[in-house]
């Protein structure tokens, strides 16, 4: 074998080794070192050497992870059966603990968001569900959270996306919500009759004290209606003025019959 061939193997084998013991961590990412099955810690962002054969390297990715829950079908404290599904924002804080005490921390967090989200809702009822949720989320968030921290994974939010109501829950919630509607308007009309009411009572009253404002109120209302101009006005005429005239009528005396 040729001193060539040889010096060729020997630079092949350095290449093979160089690029074994060379490691790149990028900023998002931490590297858990293992040397003979043993935790060393975690290593980078940027460029570091391995023993190679001897340490393994384990990558963690740090980054917000956006993770969908599956839909899931709760029945809530009211016995309503609906199916809500949700999502997860989460992300790994301590990279030991997310390769040393869970094997998947991405699955782990899936299934407890899950199981916690049916526990949850379980307990609330629908009301709650569609008017609450935002003490909802912040208590699944709270709930989930306490679970994976010892896994080395933060929970920043758990928002639930949607709730999904039987056909019979939604008409019998469009009933009442209509019946509701119907009885504020009710309400908002029976209240305008009563102050109508009372203003008629005091302006009853003030006319009662003062005759003329009743005249002024006539005249008003006849030039209201004579703004029209397509209206034709009855005028009545007081019946004092008749007596009047029948009054002159019956003073003046019969004339006498010219005698022939």
């Amino acid at each position: 074998m040729g001193t060539g061939v040889i010096i060729g193997i020997v630079v092949l084998f350095v290449i093979m080794i160089l690029s074994m013991a060379i490691k790149v961590v990028p900023e998002y990412e931490r590297g858990v070192l293992f040397r003979l099955g043993r935790l060393v810690g975690p290593r980078g962002p940027g460029l570091f050497l391995i023993i190679p054969f001897v340490d393994r390297m384990v990558k963690t990715d740090l980054r917000v992870v956006t993770m969908d829950v599956p839909s899931q079908e709760v029945i809530t404290k009211d016995n309503v059966t609906v199916r809500v599904n949700a999502v997860v924002y989460f992300r790994v804080v301590t990279p030991t603990d997310a390769v040393v005490k869970v094997l998947d921390h991405i699955r782990a967090t899936s299934q407890i968001s899950q199981t916690t989200l049916r526990n949850v809702l379980g307990q609330s009822e629908l009301d709650e569900l569609l008017t609450q949720r935002e003490m909802l989320n912040q208590r699944l968030t709270q709930i989930i959270d306490e679970h994976t921290d010892p896994w080395g994974v933060k929970v920043s939010t758990v928002e639930i996306k949607d709730v999904e109501l039987p056909e019979t829950m939604r008409r019998s919630m469009a009933a009442q919500a209509e019946a509701e509607r119907e009885r504020r308007a009710k309400i908002i009309h029976a209240d305008g009759e009563f102050q109508a009411s009372e203003r008629l009572a005091e302006a009853g009253a003030v006319i009662a004290k003062e005759p003329t404002t009743l005249q002024l109120r006539y005249l008003q209302t006849l030039t209201e209606i004579a703004s029209e101009r397509n209206s034709t006005i009855i005028f009545p005429l007081p019946i004092d003025m008749f007596k009047a005239f029948a009054g002159l009528g019956a003073s003046k005396p019969p004339e006498e019959k010219k005698s022939r």
